[in-house]
């Protein structure tokens, strides 16, 4: 899960709940922000809303930040149980985490001079939770961290999904419940799950309803006989991150071809109509 991988340049993006929150930058080779302006990827671990760790996407952030992005990997506020218990009636522990979602990406639009990126030019996603949590900060106009420059958006132009978790239950707390807030015209997303992958239900219910409201930019990319998480490491990373670097060619926010060589074991995705 990228542990072997070195960490980016760390980076304190706010601070929530008494603790700094910490994001790694990873930079592509003799990058110069006073001359270059390329676009940036800010990706977002998973663990259930209550765990994880940022070295999940170093390895992708490390191969990205190679083909010439800015590669930012992102911790955020998590509630420990006892304190989602005090929370009300309704409210999910999720929201803590799409708010510092929000502020992370605010942050990398603010620094945009310094980091040598395009601000206007953003990609965002995740894995699990954090695809959950990438999709909200971008898409719910509201859970805004009120210290936040109110005049930088959280909008972006290509989302990574890796096997992002749309839970059932989020229908009860409709601040965090991801049908409501998809568009016909948003953002293009490439997404990979495994067909055996259990949380896939949440994810086809979601899918169905883009399709049913007219979207046609959401690329499904199914991996056969796989479970949740499946990308974290080979021969599916190198085999996911080849199939998102194609993706990013096709939006003008890459150029070439990929670097890396697909697996001699034959490990391929199948496309989803």
């Amino acid at each position: 899960m990228g542990a072997d991988v070195p960490a980016g340049k760390p980076y304190i993006y706010k601070t929530s709940a008494g603790k700094a929150r910490q994001m790694e930058i990873y930079f592509p080779p003799n990058h110069d922000p006073s001359k270059n302006k390329v676009p940036g990827l800010i990706l977002f671990h998973g663990g259930s809303w209550v765990g994880g760790s940022l070295g999940q996407f170093r390895a992708a952030c490390t191969y990205f930040a190679s083909r010439g992005l800015v590669c930012a990997t992102s911790e955020y506020q998590m509630l420990p149980k006892s304190d989602a218990l005090k929370l009300p009636a309704g409210e999910s522990r999720k929201r803590v985490c799409v708010t510092d979602a929000k502020s992370a990406i605010r942050w990398f639009k603010q620094h945009a001079g310094e980091l040598g990126i395009d601000p206007q030019r953003i990609i965002t996603g995740g894995g699990s939770a954090g695809g959950h949590i990438s999709t909200l900060a971008t898409l719910n106009s509201g859970l805004n961290d009120p210290s936040d420059p109110s005049d930088i958006d959280t909008s972006v132009v290509a989302y990574l999904w890796f096997n992002p978790a749309f839970a059932l239950d989020d229908i009860k707390d409709p601040q965090i419940d991801v049908l409501r807030y998809l568009k016909a015209n948003q953002a293009p997303a490439i997404a990979f799950f495994g067909d055996q992958d259990t949380w896939k239900k949440g994810w086809d219910i979601a899918y169905s309803k883009l399709k049913a409201l007219g979207n046609t930019t959401t690329d499904l990319q199914i991996a056969p006989g796989q479970r949740h998480s499946f990308f974290n490491s080979d021969p599916w990373q190198t085999v996911t991150l080849i199939a998102a670097d194609r993706f990013l060619v096709k939006q003008g926010l890459l150029t070439g071809e990929p670097t890396k060589t697909m697996p001699d074991s034959g490990e391929k995705l199948i496309p989803s109509p």
